[in-house]
């Protein structure tokens, strides 16, 4: 039997993308881009957050020493100002 020669595709190969699938394409990326940038400006606003978040908890320690040098204790009823005083004093 005879040596076989090997297979030539006569089809030319593409070159593009259609321009449906380009414009498709482009639109998922720039899609992908936008959700990308709202999560980095949501991802600052949290940081932000976290920052303002942290000074409060600073003013609440600084005011539950306050409260303890003056009353002995922090404890306070947060409705109506009452001071929960501890059993033993």
């Amino acid at each position: 039997m005879g040596k076989v020669k090997e297979m030539v595709d006569l089809k030319p190969k593409a070159t593009n993308i259609t321009d449906e699938q380009l414009e498709r394409l482009q639109q998922v990326v720039n899609n992908i881009n936008s959700v990308q940038f709202e999560i980095g400006k949501l991802e600052a606003q949290k940081h932000s957050y976290l920052h303002r978040l942290a000074e409060f908890q600073e003013n609440v320690t600084s005011l539950q020493g306050e409260l303890s040098e003056e009353y002995g204790t922090f404890d306070v009823d947060l409705k109506d100002g009452a001071i929960n005083y501890p059993d033993n004093g």
